[in-house]
């Protein structure tokens, strides 16, 4: 099955602080793009990619994807919610595809993970990563709060991934603000969402310390 992946950078990353983007912002010498894309070109030699990136730096995202001669990859505009930035991406994209939807600002992404979700996807229809919770969680509520069972929470990661035909069809739906991620698109059109193992390493880049956490774990790892 052709296999493209939509690599969602068009956020500001305005909680990182300056006048660069966070997916924009180096690791290693290279943008935080670069290492999403690097990893998904390890995991599938022939796989698409679509980068999808603000207006204004949609000639930075065709400087990075200068990188991969090789690889297929376009860059398109985002939008101004993640919702519309995705639609965005799946423009394009024909039924019988495979399509990977992941966070370019999770940037530590392994070639084994975007491998085990294509593999689940697959078998189960759908693929989205997760991890346990570890903290003890607790819930606000009308009287105050209380304890919620910690080993009954998942965190959830990308990449997310659906065949085109059910991801296109969700994203017909009108905008809701619950639409956080591409598993709550699809769910709220009457798809059951399956969960595969994350890793915790695959984190998301928001804040400075993240940076300086994804710098670190790029040395032990380059």
């Amino acid at each position: 099955m052709k296999k493209i992946a939509i690599i969602v950078a068009g956020g500001k990353g305005t909680r990182i602080g300056g006048p660069v983007p966070k997916q924009f912002q180096l690791l290693r010498g290279k943008p935080v793009i670069w290492h999403s894309i690097k990893a998904f070109v390890s995991a599938y030699k022939d796989i698409d990619i679509v980068l999808v990136v603000p207006v204004d730096h949609i000639e930075k995202g065709k400087e990075i994807i200068a990188e991969f001669p090789s690889q297929k990859i376009q860059v398109t505009e985002g939008g101004e919610t993640r919702f519309q930035s995705v639609k965005n991406g799946l423009k394009d994209i024909e039924a019988g595809t495979l399509v990977f939807v992941h966070d370019a600002v999770r940037c530590l992404v392994t070639p084994a993970l975007i491998q085990r979700c294509g593999n689940a996807a697959l078998k189960k229809g759908n693929a989205v990563p997760a991890v346990a919770a570890t903290d003890t969680i607790r819930i606000e509520t009308n009287s105050g709060n209380e304890l919620i069972d910690r080993n009954k929470v998942k965190m959830i990661q990308t990449p997310q991934v659906f065949p085109a035909d059910i991801l296109k069809k969700a994203f017909d739906q009108p905008y809701s603000e619950n639409f956080t991620d591409e598993a709550t698109v699809v769910e709220t059109s009457g798809i059951s969402i399956e969960l595969v193992k994350g890793e915790k390493t695959n984190i998301k880049i928001t804040t400075p310390i993240d940076l300086m956490i994804a710098e670190k774990m790029l040395q032990g790892w380059c």
